[in-house]
């Protein structure tokens, strides 16, 4: 290589020096540079919060100018859901700024520093079996812990204000018990609580329990803070915008995360739910006619998703076909259906978006908003504005303002939005909706998203266990299909959104023809489930939207221990995924200790009830083959209500066959430390079985059922030995 001239290595020099000088100009000839301000307004405010601690609630309401902080505690959303709507009503009547926060982003011990003209709002939802929601654990293990001291030292709470609301289902023993303890404990550290205590029960009416509150406490609420209302005003959660050059890729058609739009691979979650191939749809109960159950098997290779034995499916389903296009109509937007609209929050403190954008209206009504829910009356009046004649608006005013008008005509009717303004407007909702037999209202769309939730995945209890099926999640889902009551709507058939969705894709999974009832009109709603661009759909193979949700309604680690378990229905779901577990633990117990390795397992029983065994008896060939497989350590009780009945003619249930073997359950709970399991209907059929619990422990404790029997239930759930999965 030939040597550089001097003459280059000098051209060379003072380009070096030259480049050096260009890149650091700034450092070299303005003296200001340290002190100048980014262009970026956002990146200046993304520094300055760096600086604050992100988890100091107090520091952001101050610096926000919010007088209310609101926390909520909540599992599947609905507490959320109330939070936001405690927000925009303290903005819109006394025009006062709420910072709405998830307690598990923040710190508690600054809860004493909040200002004394400010309010602490807690909207606690009860999970499981009196337990708090995962995202409120720490905050209730703060307020009980006697050792946790907030930032002035103690625990003292001296001149705080607060507002508590829970959420509950009062067919659970410890109803509501998370709100009330939450109460409890700031009123002992000294705070001071505006109005009563709200008890909402999602067993009857959370919304009509917290319009019944929340006038009170707004009543209250204004005298303390020392407000008067009108000084707020109604404002738009949001702007909705039609476009017309949105790119097509980026547009969202009911994908559920950007990962689904891309079709890139991530994590599967409740975030970002797989889309699992149907592998096997199957009907269950034996005889054709109205009722269905469907078992599906859904295919979970290379998702990367796992599963244990108890654990829930969520399945997200979309609207049914005729619910969609009869929005549409209601609102003249069928002939926009495929419009591509943006939305933008117009305060994301108080309303995020709940859906990607952008979007077209008829992905949001088909894929994002619960259109087939029961419409609530609180959006009535806001909706009556927008009415197409005098006699609708004084239709929709009348159920607004009266509890028992709107319980009698649209709970009793079940009717959905679309229909409840089709019917206010004198159309008729049996027929299928067209722009032609549908009156137009002119309703806002920022109206639609701000008033009807998200619609949700629906949960089944996995009927399977990975140890057998560890690439497939097993459903076993009875249909919900019934006709409305009451004689102020015309009786129509109301459908279940997921269990008719998961129908659906059997009757296309196994190329079957959708049954039709009177009038040529199918029996089960339509569903558009070839998913968004028809993702969901490869040849004859359909897929679903899934994510697995943990839980801890799990079998003991021993085997010796013994295990009742008790699931009429569908409630026998988990107990299958029970008894594959054990059959797959015996197998390997078999291989490696020969034949006599079950010899010392505990006794395990299955109380299962249907109404025939001819009819609706669930998975009945398979439970003789794992009896087989346990050695007879399993056995199972089957009460078939219509088909063998008492003496005296009355049915005979899952309860009634639990008294029977009462001496072999005092034997193996008492002295054999045995585990209870209940899954299935929470109103009736699991209070029924615990009290006949307690009645055979307190005899077998020589008491009562009340004393002996209530006590010893008691630690038996404390002690995760009596576990429920329930459902009202």
């Amino acid at each position: 290589m030939a040597a550089a001239s001097s003459t280059d290595v000098i051209v060379l020099a003072v380009g070096v020096i030259a480049a050096a000088v260009y890149l650091f100009r700034d450092q070299l000839f303005n003296k200001d540079s340290k002190s100048k301000t980014p262009v970026s307004g956002s990146k200046s405010s993304a520094a300055d919060n760096g600086s604050a601690n992100p988890r100091d609630f107090v520091a952001k309401m101050k610096a926000g100018n919010k007088r209310l902080v609101i926390f909520y505690g909540s599992q599947t959303g609905t507490a959320e859901e109330y939070a936001i709507r405690i927000a925009k009503e303290a903005k819109s009547k006394f025009g006062l700024g709420s910072l709405v926060c998830d307690p598990e982003e923040y710190d508690f011990e600054n809860l004493d520093t909040i200002p004394e003209d400010s309010c602490a709002v807690f909207v606690m939802a009860t999970y499981g079996e009196g337990e708090p929601t995962d995202n409120a654990v720490q905050l209730m293990q703060n307020l009980a812990d006697p050792s946790f001291e907030f930032s002035k030292g103690g625990r003292r709470l001296d001149g705080l204000k607060y507002v508590v609301f829970g959420l509950g289902n009062r067919t659970y023993e410890h109803f509501n018990v998370i709100s009330k303890q939450t109460d409890e404990h700031l009123s002992s550290m000294g705070a001071h609580r505006i109005g009563e205590l709200g008890i909402g029960d999602d067993d009857k009416s959370m919304e009509e329990d917290y319009l019944e509150w929340k006038d009170g406490m707004w009543e209250a609420f204004a005298r303390e803070m020392g407000v008067e209302e009108g000084q707020g005003a109604d404002s738009p959660d949001f702007a909705v915008s039609e476009l017309t050059d949105a790119n097509p890729e980026k547009v969202y058609h009911g994908e559920l995360s950007a990962r689904a739009l891309t079709r890139s691979k991530g994590i599967h979650d409740a975030k970002n739910p797989f889309p699992a191939r149907i592998k096997v749809s199957r009907e269950l109960f034996s005889k054709s006619g109205e009722r269905n159950c469907v078992h599906v098997e859904l295919d979970i290779e290379g998702s990367g998703i796992t599963y244990q034995h108890g654990d829930h499916v969520g399945v997200w389903p979309s609207n049914a076909d005729i619910e969609v296009a009869r929005l549409l109509c209601a609102l003249g937007l069928y002939e926009k259906r495929d419009t591509v609209v943006g939305i933008e929050s117009l305060d994301p403190a108080l309303a995020k978006v709940p859906f990607p954008v952008p979007t077209t209206y008829d992905a949001v009504l088909r894929h994002y908003l619960d259109i087939s829910a029961v419409a609530g009356r609180q959006m009535l009046n806001a909706l009556a504005k927008f009415a197409p004649s005098p006699a609708a608006e004084e239709f929709l005013r009348k159920l607004g303002s009266s509890k028992d008008e709107f319980h009698a005509v649209v709970t009793d009717g079940c009717l959905k939005l679309g229909e409840l303004l089709q019917l206010a407007a004198g159309d008729d909702i049996k027929a299928e909706p067209t722009p032609e037999n549908t009156t137009k209202w002119a309703i806002p769309f920022d109206i639609i998203v701000s008033s009807i939730s998200r619609l949700q995945p629906r949960y089944y209890s996995i009927s399977s266990s990975p140890k057998l099926y560890a690439n497939t999640i097993h459903v076993t889902c009875v249909v919900l299909k019934y006709q409305s009551i009451g004689d102020r709507v015309p009786e129509r058939g109301i459908f279940g959104v997921g269990s008719n969705f998961l129908l659906s894709l059997k009757f296309a999974a196994n190329g079957e023809e959708v049954p039709l009832s009177v009038g040529s009109q199918p029996a089960t709603p339509l569903y558009k489930i070839e998913g968004p661009r028809g993702a969901h759909r490869e040849d004859s193979i359909y897929k679903v939207p899934v994510h697995v949700r943990r839980s801890t309604f799990r079998l003991p680690t021993n085997p010796k221990s013994p295990i009742i378990m008790v699931g009429p229905g569908t409630g026998v779901a988990p107990f299958r995924g029970f008894i594959q577990e054990r059959v797959a633990l015996a197998r390997r117990s078999i291989e490696k200790n020969g034949p006599e390795a079950l010899k010392d397992w505990g006794r395990i029983s299955l109380f299962y009830g249907c109404r025939r065994d001819d009819e609706d008896f669930l998975y009945r060939d398979e439970w003789q083959e794992y009896a087989k497989e346990l050695q007879g350590k399993f056995s199972m009780h089957t009460a078939l209500s219509r088909q063998k009945y008492r003496p005296d003619g009355s049915k005979i249930y899952v309860q009634d066959l639990i008294w029977e073997d009462r001496e072999q359950i005092a034997d193996a709970i008492l002295n054999g430390k045995g585990y209870i399991y209940i899954c299935g209907d929470a109103k009736a059929m699991s209070k029924q079985v615990e009290d006949v619990l307690a009645r055979i422990l307190g005899e077998g404790k020589g008491g009562s059922a009340e004393v002996e029997g209530a006590a010893e239930i008691k630690l038996l759930k404390e002690r995760s030995r009596l576990m429920l999965d329930v459902w009202s």
